[in-house]
């Protein structure tokens, strides 16, 4: 832990940011096992709040891996400490003013709850993309769950690491036929009822 460090306070915050661009500061955090559809519905939703004008942020787990996440492995250990990190990023973004999208496993109840416990009340959105293992695994667009059930990758949620299901979610997104499209559209409502696209 770093010492001899003041936090400096802003003379501009996160509040007046948001109400410049007429939204409410909000992390609408994905999670869902590996080829559930969250990346999908993540750049949907994203590509529709930017169709409203809307200014966000989209953190999506591949990506992060090349940059900030580079490092890190996918031990538990390792996988806490990628939430931790994209939690602090998430955090400076509310900050900004900005809607951040996440989309990531995020196996770990604790760890989803520390995101939470970072943000002030209504910033931070559940989205538990509840789609089975078996539909997962029949998907498998990067060929993840056939190189696991073969032991070519060590610690993969779903098969050899466990997931645990969010316990309080803000939204369900229940497999049941719907296409990522449909879903987008749901969690867009859901921000337009809860007033996140506009500024009181």
């Amino acid at each position: 832990m770093a010492t001899n460090i003041v936090w400096h306070q802003h003379e501009v915050d996160k509040q007046r940011r948001g109400a410049a661009k007429q939204q409410k500061p909000c992390v609408i955090w994905l999670t869902g096992l590996s080829g559930s559809g969250k990346s999908t519905i993540a750049n949907l939703l994203e590509k529709k709040l930017a169709e409203h004008n809307k200014h966000t942020y989209l953190l999506d787990g591949d990506n992060v891996r090349h940059g900030l996440c580079g490092d890190l492995g996918f031990s538990d250990k390792e996988r806490v400490e990628n939430i931790r990190r994209i939690s602090e990023v998430s955090k400076l973004f509310v900050d900004a003013g900005l809607m951040v999208i996440t989309a990531f496993i995020s196996p770990f109840q604790e760890d989803r709850d520390y995101c939470r416990g970072l943000l002030e009340a209504g910033e931070f959105i559940e989205v538990f993309i509840n789609t089975p293992l078996e539909v997962c695994e029949k998907r498998d667009p990067k060929g993840l769950y056939q190189k696991a059930r073969q032991g070519d990758i060590k610690d993969f949620t779903g098969i050899t690491s466990p997931y645990e299901a969010p316990k309080a979610a803000e939204i369900v997104l229940e497999y049941s036929g719907q296409s990522a499209e449909e879903s987008a559209e749901q969690l867009f409502a859901l921000l337009q009822l809860k007033g996140y696209l506009a500024h009181a």
